[in-house]
């Protein structure tokens, strides 16, 4: 399915890391975008045709945001990073339920013919992800359910309802498996980073203050794998075109422990850290893509290795940490490259 100017899009979530992203490379393959938030991105002006700030919690805004939309890529969650789904349960679940039960009813009164549902690994039972050396999640893994959060349950149901508006309307909805997106211009402090962002902050003020002590949560060795935003536009956007509707993985499958991420990236920072392991929320001891089925069907898996990526994004971040010490902004050579 070729894009064409006549071809319409919605990203939801657009104000966002991934969503933000998003919208660039979807203008640049020939749409027209239109990007609907709660906030406008932080680091850099949204390229949208046209950007709506909406609640998509309410169903008017909803019905408004799908307007004479062909396709709508739904990004839109309140999440982030471990701390932050471990401790606001009741607040996920309601705040995503709504907005994502609106959004794909208004979508279907509204005619949209596309419909790209991101979920994520969160998914996957917790009985699964008990060890570091975990097995690789297959799709099929899913089963009997047992998500660890809230988050996963919400993103679990609602997989199940793009199913049952596919089978019972028609509405041609794909869902995609998140395993740990990163990159650069998405959060880095206040508490929704996810683990790259928060080593690298915690890495770039080690390097910048002197201090080489690094505060990890638990013993490091929970393991995870890392997939760069790059990476991940290219697969939501072939996973798009295809014909396959059930739930896949997107993501490396690629994976290191936690004390090895944050010693690759000390490399990186050309420093020697030392690692302070303290209390804090884990998650799973283990997680990792099995990415069989995405090299079936789109013929193609990830390919940005994970020390390239954390260059780029930790020299992006390095960059976020000395503006906020010195209130200077400054621009690093060769740092768009990889950013979108």
């Amino acid at each position: 399915m070729a894009a064409d100017k006549k071809t319409t899009v919605l990203v939801t979530g657009a104000g966002g890391f991934i969503g933000h992203h998003l919208v660039t490379y979807l203008k640049n393959k020939g749409y027209w975008v239109r990007g609907v938030d709660l906030k406008f991105p932080e680091f850099s002006d949204s390229e949208a045709h046209e950007f709506e700030i909406l609640d998509l919690r309410r169903w008017d805004n909803c019905l408004r945001a799908t307007r004479g939309m062909d396709q709508v890529y739904a990004l839109a969650a309140d999440m982030g990073g471990m701390g932050f789904i471990s401790a606001h349960h009741a607040k996920i679940l309601h705040n995503n339920t709504l907005i994502n039960f609106h959004t794909l009813e208004a979508a279907r009164i509204n005619g949209v013919t596309r419909y790209l549902y991101t979920s994520s690994a969160c998914v996957y039972p917790e009985y699964r992800q008990k060890d570091a050396d975990v097995v690789p999640l297959k799709e099929e893994d899913v089963y009997p359910a047992q998500p660890q959060d809230a988050y996963g349950w919400e993103k679990l149901i609602s997989e199940h309802l793009c199913r049952h508006y596919r089978e019972e309307y028609g509405l041609e909805t794909r869902i995609v498996r998140f395993h740990n997106i990163f990159g650069p211009r998405g959060s880095w402090e206040g508490g929704r980073e996810k683990a790259p962002a928060a080593l690298c902050r915690k890495i770039a003020e080690a390097k910048l203050t002197g201090d080489p002590t690094v505060e990890i949560w638990g013993d490091g060795q929970q393991t995870r794998s890392f997939c760069h935003i790059n990476d991940c536009l290219t697969g939501l956007y072939k996973l798009m075109q295809s014909d396959h509707h059930d739930p896949i993985n997107l993501g490396q499958d690629c994976m290191v422990s936690i004390d090895e991420l944050a010693d690759i990236i000390a490399r990186i920072a050309g420093i020697t850290i030392i690692k302070k392991h303290i209390p804090g929320p884990e998650g799973v001891r283990g997680r990792n893509s099995d990415n069989t089925r995405l090299r079936q069907v789109l013929g193609w898996e990830p390919e940005i290795s994970l020390e390239e990526g954390l260059t780029y994004t930790y020299r992006w971040i390095e960059q976020q940490v000395l503006q906020k010490r010195t209130g200077r902004k400054t621009e690093l050579p060769g740092l768009a490259c990889l950013a979108r």
